[in-house]
């Protein structure tokens, strides 16, 4: 699976953001979709998964780290292979590469799209 994300850009704190990634095959049979970010100097985590639901279009069991319960929202389409994640009140500490992944830390990454919000 190839993905394609974006929607990253600069930001001020307090404002959102929302990123998209698209799928290059069909996502309804991945059990796991999700985001991670990576911040300068850190190593990778998770931000947030939603797990696939049998037929629904939009997905099943959603989580989140910690850090973003809240303000945070992880989608899926699967009519259109898509993955979103909905960011509002963002902080500085957001600032992050963010990254689509399906299948998990083992499976398909995107290219990462730079999120950066200014205090």
């Amino acid at each position: 699976v190839q993905l394609q994300a974006s929607g990253g850009g600069l930001v001020q704190a307090g404002g959102s953001l929302k990123l998209s990634c698209v799928a290059s095959t069909s996502i309804v049979g991945i059990k796991v979709v999700g985001w991670y970010r990576q911040a300068p100097g850190k190593q990778r985590e998770l931000v947030a998964t939603i797990t696939s639901s049998g037929l629904s279009i939009s997905g099943g069991l959603a989580q989140y780290a910690d850090s973003v319960k809240g303000r945070f929202t992880v989608s899926r389409n699967n009519v259109v292979d898509s993955i979103f994640l909905q960011m509002n009140s963002l902080k500085p500490e957001d600032t992050a590469v963010y990254y689509c992944n399906t299948g998990g830390p083992f499976g398909s990454w995107g290219q990462g799209t730079l999120v950066t919000v200014s205090s």
